[in-house]
Parts: C-alpha cells; structure tokens; sequence
C-alpha cells in the first residue's frame, strides 16, 4: 500500500533559490509547510509574499544546521521531509509520522570529471563520482575537488544511515545539475543572485569573453521543485536515486543568442565576441528519463528559462 499523502511538511533551506520553489509547489497543492531558514527576516519576506498561503506557511529560525539534535523540536505534527540543506535523518527518524524524506545532493556526486568524453555514456542514479575520502579531505585538494568529495560522502552517509537504523521512513535523493530559472526567494539585487542565475545574467549585462561551461546538464528550478514534491508524493519511489536534468545540452553561447534575440535592448549589451549558432556538443548524457517516467516530470526548454530569468531580473534590479 502506497503511504499517504502528507499534509505538513518540513522544507530546509526554503528561503534559498530551491528551497522556495519547493514550497511555492507544496503550497499550491494545499499542503502545509513549515519552512526551516537560517535567517527570520527572509522568512518574514517570503511569507508577506504569499498572504494566501499565511495560514499554512509557518517558518522557524535554525542559525546553524550542523548542530546535531537541531530540528529535534521542529518535527511535531510533520509527515514528510524535503531537505535542500544539512544532516536532518537523525531528527526525523524520531517522528513515526514521516514516511518519506526527500534529499536534495548534486551532479557532483555523480560525475567523474576524469572520465573521457562519450555522448553515448549515460550517468544513471547508479554512479557515484570515483573520489576517495581520503583524497577529497586531502590538504592538497583543491576547493573543487573538496566540493564534490563533500556531496558525495554526505550523501553516502544518508544512505547508510538508512541501512544501519532502518527508520520508519523512505529515502530518496535527488542529484541535480546546474540549476537556472527566475528567482521566487528574497533577493536583494543582481548582487544576490545564486552563482548560476548570476552566471547567466553577466551574459545579458554584456560579459566579455562569455563564461565557460564545465558541463552542458542543466536543469529548470521549476522543474527540480516538482521533481522534489512528485518524490515525495509518488507511490513506490521510496530509496531510488535520481539525476534529474533536461535531455537539452546548454552552452553560454547558446544563452548570448537567445537573449540577443529575444530581448531588443540585448543587441546592445551582449558582446558579439563568440561563435554564434553553434551547438553545444554534450560529453555525455544524464537519465532524466527516469525522472520524467517515474516522476512524471517533463522538462523546460533552455530558451523559457532564459527568457524568465533575464526577463524577471532586467526588470526587478537593472
């Protein structure tokens, strides 16, 4: 039997660029959140946001997400988890209610960056990144490397929390890409944007010469939202592992040719100093067929996201 729809759940990190969108998608489904944010005064601002949503969004303070024993308190009366920020199982293991947490991680626990390019290699949910503990704790890593041994063993340790406590709840983890798309959290200014939005945007305020992708996945933040909620809501998905992405390769210049032709005042700002109309050719290929057949999730296209999130930002901060 399929476990039962939650009705209030638990987001961390919800006043960040995911977080809030995760909540925007549980909201609009009717059910409750209670946001986790490491700072009141963006919960007050989201909040203030969503006047018809005030009697289902209530958000609490937690400064620092490491301490342990930290959302022991928040968990009564919480039926489900999605958690966009740090080690939460230990919390949720107590509350009987939850039946399934939802764990956000990253491609960078996936990929192996030393792997020869193959556009007929696919990265599953079955592929861990090759690097050692020992190797990513190493004084001599570089702060890359570190990042990626961090998301990799962070998820690991989730993973065999559930095979050595076996709590009463489901585990499903989430692996994204770079993530672009308009912003639903408080942002103060272009200075305040995350790192890929901001990325993205430089290209309209007429960055010369255009950025450089590491990797051609990406993934709409809309998108990854749903791919969170439908996690937590599908029957049948509990302790699956998924690298949600759109099966369209991006590249920075891709992005300059869709904002030059898209937005008038662009022709002005956008440099011309690239090879235009050339296609990104991917090294590889990531399985978000799985997310869309089991999920239910289907992908945005490149040029939406771009189109939103230069749109929204030429009109709020330039």
């Amino acid at each position: 039997m399929p476990p039962p729809t939650p009705s209030h759940v638990l987001v961390t990190g919800a006043t960040g660029f995911i977080g809030a969108h995760v909540v925007d998608n549980l909201l609009a489904r009717g059910i409750s959140v209670r946001a986790a944010t490491r700072s009141n005064q963006k919960g007050e601002q989201m909040k203030a946001a969503r006047p018809q949503h005030a009697s289902r969004l209530e958000f609490v303070e937690i400064k620092d997400f490491s301490q342990i024993g930290v959302f022991d308190n928040i968990m009564d009366g919480i039926d489900g988890v999605i958690h966009v920020a740090s080690s939460i199982l230990s919390a949720a293991a107590k509350q009987p209610l939850i039946k399934r947490l939802v764990l956000t991680s990253s491609f960078a626990s996936v990929v192996d960056i030393n792997k020869a390019p193959d556009p007929d290699f696919t990265y599953t949910g079955t592929h861990w990144n090759p690097l050692t503990y020992e190797e990513a704790i190493s004084p001599a890593t570089d702060a890359v490397v570190a990042y990626r041994g961090s998301k990799k063993f962070a998820e690991l340790e989730a993973w065999g929390f559930m095979e050595r406590e076996k709590p009463s709840f489901e585990l499903v983890t989430l692996c994204p890409p770079m993530t672009f798309g308009p912003v639903v959290h408080p942002v103060a200014g272009v200075g305040a944007l995350n790192e890929s939005n901001a990325v993205l945007w430089s290209i309209a305020a007429g960055a010369d010469p255009l950025p450089v992708a590491r990797v051609s996945a990406w993934i709409d933040v809309r998108d990854l939202a749903e791919a969170h909620v439908q996690a937590l809501l599908r029957p049948g998905v509990g302790g699956r592992r998924y690298v949600p992405a759109s099966g369209e390769a991006f590249s920075y210049e891709v992005a300059a040719d869709i904002i030059k032709r898209r937005f008038a005042w662009a022709g002005e700002t956008v440099t011309g100093n690239y090879e235009s109309g050339r296609r990104p050719l991917p090294g590889y290929r990531l399985d978000g067929e799985a997310v869309t057949r089991e999920l239910g999730v289907e992908f945005r296209r490149f040029e939406e996201t771009v189109v939103d999130l230069v749109g929204q930002v030429k009109e709020r901060f330039a």
